[in-house]
């Protein structure tokens, strides 16, 4: 990863903020976009103290303009893309028979159109440079998760278009990877999107068990020099997709079951 131009989204917190810290251990050139640049500068500084060669753009991914001048300052500053990280989202947690339908087009528009609008800005220097483009996706783009119509079909459509990205692209050296952390211990859930579109505020779940945004971030990170296709993180999560595959209508009833058991559920 030594000198290779790195572009990360949503990274102001989080799994991005963690991948952000181990490319600069890579000696990688860094770009970290997010909405905030306070909490970018912040990030971007930390970092310099420890010779992280690192730019900082702001952006809001679900507008088409940014995520355009993103990939333009980038080459601006650098002349190359290697990897593309598609990292920021949101997520949501009401039923879908009481959501306000902005809710699941403000999903779309930062998790499906943010990965879409970067991507296809971003392509033609990652061909060139034939270099990786990546999804951080769910395990929720797998199976669909009650309490969250808008998380998961964000997901599922994230998915499908960077499968058709590889395929489309099979003979030109591109890399697509999809990793699918499974709940981390970040803060996505205290930025969900309640049934009005207002933000839950604390998370639901216990995350002292979860897995860190760092682990993830050290996966992702050897997933791409690997230049695998997917990666699925927790035993849980790689269960959940196994089992899904031949025992559906069961885990129907088992991913029912356990979101159930979320305080305050909004389903029992």
């Amino acid at each position: 990863m030594k000198n290779k131009v790195v572009i990360i989204t949503g990274a102001s917190s989080g799994i991005g903020k963690a991948l952000a810290e181990e490319f600069a251990k890579k000696q990688a050139k860094i770009v970290i976009a997010a909405r905030s640049i306070e909490k970018l500068n912040e990030i971007s500084s930390g970092l310099k103290t420890q010779a992280a060669d690192i730019i900082t753009v702001k952006t809001d991914v679900s507008i088409e303009n940014d995520c355009e001048n993103l990939i333009n300052k980038t080459i601006e500053k650098y002349g190359q893309l290697d990897i593309l990280i598609n990292n920021a989202g949101i997520s949501m947690r009401a039923l879908f028979n009481e959501l306000d339908l902005k809710v699941i087009k403000k999903l779309m528009d930062v998790n499906f159109w943010g990965t879409i609008y970067c991507t296809k800005y971003a392509l033609p220097y990652i061909l060139k440079s034939k270099g990786s483009v990546v999804g951080v996706s769910s395990i929720a783009g797998y199976k669909g998760l009650p309490g969250r119509t808008g998380y998961s079909a964000s997901k599922f459509a994230m998915q499908g278009f960077l499968e058709v990205l590889r395929i489309e692209n099979m003979k030109k050296g591109l890399h697509v990877l999809t990793a699918c952390p499974g709940f981390t211990a970040s803060n996505i859930r205290n930025f969900a999107l309640s049934k009005d579109g207002s933000q839950q505020g604390e998370s639901p779940r216990n995350e002292t068990k979860m897995m860190t945004a760092r682990e993830v971030a050290q996966h992702i990170i050897k997933a791409i020099e690997k230049r695998k296709r997917t990666l699925i993180l927790t035993s849980q999560g790689k269960l959940t997709v196994l089992l899904n595959k031949f025992f559906p209508g069961f885990m129907d009833k088992m991913v029912y079951n356990h979101m159930a058991k979320e305080s305050d559920s909004p389903f029992k």
